[in-house]
């Protein structure tokens, strides 16, 4: 029987990745909402943070409580340490998180620069592997490990390296471009070489330094899959991430359905639901306080608009004169309804009569006024919390899991 086509997954790296650029943070409630919206939009997966961190603990052990209540089902939740057995152990005895990424650095830049000759090459692998063992008797599902810095690590060290994860049970490696220093051509060529030889699914985790993380991403994925494995290509809302930031997770998926190298030709996740796409921009978008910019694929206010004469009137005979795939797909179209007249809100001084009609015009009716009141505290406390105005979906989220909420909004010193 022949072997089945491998697919592209997502991995979606917002709630880890995004939320350690400088200047940018989200909070605990924002981070919950950024997963129920990845798991929406039919993203494989979510690196939800630090499970070492303390004031993760709590957000982290809510997080998979909804996933254990089928709330956060399909998405795979998963956290991310360092490549060392004690954060491991950590992780796992303080957290229920069921899936981790190890991460380590494998360059000779950032194995004598970094490190200061106090690990040689053999300790960053034997360290690794230590790692892995741990989370295995753990009982840890999926346990990616992470080159840092693979891009500029040398090709048999790499190869030394996903050999001795795969042999001691590792599920995926992780091949991170960390500076945004591969461009698709050398992306290709490394991974393609590297899936090959240790036949095992590879991640691909690419910054935007040089302006060209997504490129890399689906030609680093497309190498993965040309080589008979599955990969993992990780991503981030709107491409928040350090410095230049990440693959966005929009542009990606754009690319990998309608490119002409990739439509047709390349697996995609089929859970992947691309018209939540406009959804999830506006959110992270009003999260991260970063507006959307003009010439977003997809989410710009340009992306559908047409001013010159001919593109104008090719647009209207038939829009595929000039757009690539339609409004609708990525889920535009709906008119944007702003109040201008009387606004009631709810903040942290709130009180019980425009906190009640706040939550009648989001048609949730409240079984008594004891229930009215618990659920006035929990949305204060969550304004207090995050620092900005609650939006429609987290009011519900407040009033649909209020025990849950709590949890989110601990934190643990």
């Amino acid at each position: 029987m022949d072997k089945k086509q491998p697919k592209i997954y997502l991995v979606d790296v917002t709630n880890r990745d995004g939320v350690q650029t400088s200047r940018l943070s989200l909070s605990k409630l924002e981070k919950t909402m950024v997963n129920m919206f990845l798991n929406e939009m039919g993203v494989f997966q979510s690196e939800m943070g630090f499970p070492v961190t303390n004031h993760e603990i709590n957000y982290i052990n809510a997080n998979v409580e909804l996933f254990d209540l089928g709330v956060l089902s399909p998405l795979v939740l998963s956290g991310w340490v360092r490549a060392i057995a004690a954060d491991v152990e950590i992780a796992c005895r303080q957290t229920n998180i069921k899936n981790l990424n190890l991460s380590i650095s494998t360059s000779k830049q950032m194995i004598d620069s970094k490190f200061k000759g106090k690990y040689s090459k053999e300790d960053v692998i034997s360290m690794m592997v230590e790692a892995v063992k741990m989370a295995k008797e753990n009982k840890v599902n999926i346990v990616g490990v992470n080159a840092e810095d693979a891009s500029r690590t040398d090709d048999d060290y790499l190869y030394q390296f996903a050999k001795a994860a795969k042999d001691n049970g590792a599920d995926r490696l992780r091949y991170c471009d960390t500076l945004g220093y591969d461009d698709p051509f050398t992306i290709y060529k490394r991974i393609y070489e590297l899936a090959k030889k240790v036949d095992m699914p590879i991640e691909v985790h690419c910054h935007n330094d040089l302006g060209m993380a997504v490129a890399t991403s689906i030609a680093g994925a497309k190498a993965a899959n040309d080589a008979g494995v599955d990969a993992y290509i990780n991503t981030t809302i709107n491409g928040m991430g350090e410095r230049a930031g990440n693959a966005d997770l929009l542009a990606t998926i754009l690319a990998i359905k309608y490119s002409s190298g990739f439509t047709g030709k390349y697996l995609l996740d089929e859970k992947v639901d691309l018209s939540k796409a406009w959804k999830i921009a506006r959110y992270g978008s009003f999260a991260f306080k970063v507006p959307i910019p003009i010439n977003q694929p997809g989410v710009g206010a340009n992306m559908f608009a047409h001013e010159s004469g001919i593109h104008a009137d090719g647009a209207l005979k038939d829009s595929r004169n000039y757009e690539l795939y339609h409004y609708e797909d990525v889920g535009r179209g709906e008119p944007v309804i702003i109040e201008t007249g009387r606004q009631i809100t709810v903040g942290e001084y709130s009180g019980i009569k425009g906190f009640r009609n706040v939550y009648e015009k989001l048609e949730v009716e409240f079984k008594d006024e004891e229930e009215a009141k618990n659920i006035l505290e929990l949305a204060r406390f969550a304004n207090v919390h995050k620092q900005k105005p609650l939006v429609g979906d987290e009011l519900l989220f407040i009033a649909k899991y209020p025990e849950i909420t709590k949890k989110i909004l601990t934190m643990v010193a």
